[in-house]
């Protein structure tokens, strides 16, 4: 498994975060499917929420980091909103995008499957459009999860430092 960080700016349509990157994860799973992402995510304290695809319109959370499991098919992704940067994404990669990261599905295959799941006690609610100064604080008081949902050492805890800036 190797990582990648995506650091965004902030947009005029989505807020991005103000310190934590994007990670991209490849190839987390030897053989990809919506089962081995959920008990992935599971054994390390993300608690599987739904399976379905992703949005095509750009979009953020304020109420929680969320993880995107890619369980069957390709698909690519445009992260940070309208100016940010397109990733792609096959069977097996996790993309872990922090509360107010922008994100919307460009292009995806037929059989595009992805699992999403949150930190205990976070959600993936969908907002649009500019946020307002109460998303932006929500953002900014959201702690980083103490566990990478994927078990990787040089994940989540270490790429955000843990929430020492709120």
């Amino acid at each position: 498994m190797r990582i990648e960080m995506v650091s965004l700016a902030p947009g005029r349509e989505t807020p991005n975060h103000p310190r934590f990157p994007a990670l991209v994860y490849r190839d987390v799973v030897p053989r990809p499917s919506a089962a081995a992402l959920e008990a992935v995510f599971r054994d390390h304290g993300w608690p599987p929420s739904w399976r379905d695809g992703i949005f095509s319109y750009h979009h953020y959370h304020t109420r929680g980091h969320e993880a995107l499991g890619c369980a069957g098919g390709r698909a690519r992704v445009l992260l940070g909103g309208p100016e940010g940067q397109e990733v792609d994404v096959v069977a097996g990669d996790v993309v872990v995008l922090p509360a107010g990261t922008g994100h919307c599905l460009i292009e995806g295959s037929g059989d595009l499957l992805i699992v999403g799941a949150y930190p205990p006690g976070q959600s993936g609610d969908i907002c649009r459009g500019p946020a307002s100064a109460d998303m932006l604080a929500r953002i900014r008081a959201l702690p980083a999860p103490e566990r990478d949902p994927v078990g990787a050492t040089d994940g989540v805890p270490a790429c955000w430092g843990g929430d020492d800036d709120t």
